[in-house]
């Protein structure tokens, strides 16, 4: 294969075989199973735009050193590619450049393992400068210890030869060069990350502390974006393929009497991504790492989605966003029947059952946050100078008053005030007193220490029933 050949790794519209070579117990791992092995890897091929023709399927206690495959595989492989006129071949595996150059020699056509078609979606999908500035340098860090295996104008140069400034100068073969100027620009991208990196982190910082944040994640195809939209005004781009959302898009949620949380999409995550990936999309999910709550939405329809949801707890412990309180949310129940729903509820009985695209479940998902961003909910005396207006107004219009005196240029308001709501008056100085105490002494004393409340722990037949009862009433 020629170089102009190889470094046209876009493979939309291309005709393709799909190749998986399984080691014992690995067709799980690689997203698929005894059944349908390739099944993610078809769904990663067709969002890249590609035309699926053939699928191979091989497994083997060990692969082999030169082609992954075995000898006879390969030529079956050969022999499929030529009988359907496939232009590329797709392997749901990590290949070494020996082996993708091995491969395309007995081919005689382009080769992409998982981590290439994963990378040709994520530069096909960036729009942010955020995002294609990670991608870039993930391409970069995935090519750098490849170049001479992929490349093929590896001849040395010759003294004299233009070689331009920055070379060692004659003798100097060519591949050296070439990643002595892979290294410069990976320092220039990462320079530039670093600064979209730090404005970023300012930015979440800051909305922290004023708002209340709430980060949505799953696996990608979850129907992440389609809750989001369904949640906030919307603007989040919906699709059903892989990967629709890479950047992170925040919008307002109303939760009902006068409260409100900053919602966050995020990037779906995926099973065996590339490592380049996950480092440089950190920053994406830097509203993930630092929400006060996530969202974790699982699609119950999907027959693989358990193993979705153990994958999304893997990737949220590497990017050390396993601290927070997670709400796990099964969406796409109208696609699921009543069997699959009920052995979820079995399973995951602390589970929202929700569907983005009726708006079943959404009125007490946003109950369950409201009652997560209150916190531990006390009923106090608030006692407030007349001349603070601005406590006086967030308590009539935030908190659940029950009683009013007035006394001494003083109104006590005897109110149900939520551990969230009293920070947030902490937040603006104010001087009100709560049952005699300053507000931040009570705030240590009078409530308890953990800002989220305690998960209820009701019979599952009986929990749904009680939890839409406290939400009717809420939104009432």
């Amino acid at each position: 294969m020629d170089l102009d050949q190889r470094e046209k790794l876009r493979v939309a519209a291309e005709p393709a075989v799909l190749v998986g070579c399984y080691l014992p117990g690995e067709e799980e791992a690689h997203g698929g199973d005894e059944r349908d092995p390739l099944r993610e890897l078809r769904a990663l091929a067709e969002t890249a735009g590609s035309r699926v023709v053939g699928e191979l399927v091989q497994r083997r206690v060990r692969p082999r050193p030169s082609t992954y495959l075995g000898k006879g595989k390969m030529e079956e492989l050969t022999a499929m590619i030529e009988a359907l006129k496939a232009k590329l071949v797709v392997f749901d595996n990590d290949l070494s450049p020996n082996q993708i150059r091995e491969i395309e020699k007995a081919v005689s056509c382009k080769v992409l393992d998982r981590s290439e078609l994963i990378l040709d979606i994520f530069a096909g999908r960036a729009s942010t400068r955020q995002a294609k500035l990670q991608v870039e340098i993930a391409q970069l860090e995935y090519t750098a210890p490849r170049l001479r295996a992929m490349w093929s104008h590896l001849g040395q140069v010759t003294g004299g030869a233009p070689v331009g400034v920055g070379t060692r100068g004659p003798g100097e073969q060519q591949i050296e060069t070439d990643r002595r100027l892979v290294q410069r620009r990976l320092l220039q991208l990462k320079r530039e990350l670093a600064e979209v990196q730090a404005r970023k982190t300012r930015e979440v910082e800051g909305r922290r502390l004023e708002h209340y944040t709430v980060g949505i994640v799953g696996y990608t195809n979850a129907g992440k974006s389609t809750l989001f939209n369904a949640l906030t005004r919307g603007g989040a781009f919906a699709h059903g393929k892989l990967f629709a959302t890479l950047g992170t898009r925040v919008e307002q949620w109303n939760l009902g009497g006068g409260n409100s949380a900053m919602l966050s999409d995020t990037v779906g995550f995926i099973r065996n991504l590339p490592h380049h990936l996950v480092a440089s999309f950190r920053s994406t999910l830097e509203e993930t790492v630092h929400a006060h709550l996530l969202l974790v939405v699982a699609d119950a329809s999907d027959p693989a989605a358990e193993q979705e949801l153990r994958t999304v707890h893997e990737v949220l412990a590497e990017i050390d966003a396993d601290r927070q309180p997670r709400v796990l949310v099964l969406n796409k129940i109208d696609a699921a029947d009543a069997a699959t729903l009920a052995k979820w509820r079995e399973r995951e009985p602390e589970a929202i059952q929700v569907s983005a695209k009726s708006g079943e479940g959404l009125e007490l998902l946003r109950a369950i946050v409201l009652r997560n961003m209150m916190g531990a909910v006390r009923e106090v005396d608030a006692t407030v100078p007349l001349n603070d207006d601005r406590t006086i107004d967030f308590l009539e219009k935030r908190a659940d008053v029950l009683d009013r005196r007035y006394a001494d240029g003083t109104v006590t308001l005897r109110v149900r005030l939520g551990r969230r709501q009293l920070e947030q008056l902490l937040s603006r100085g104010t001087a009100a007193r709560i049952d005699g105490l300053p507000a931040q002494e009570a705030l240590r004393q009078v409530w308890d220490p953990s800002p989220v409340a305690a998960p209820l722990r009701v019979p599952p037949h009986l929990r749904y029933d009680q939890m839409r009862d406290e939400a009717d009433k809420e939104h009432a």
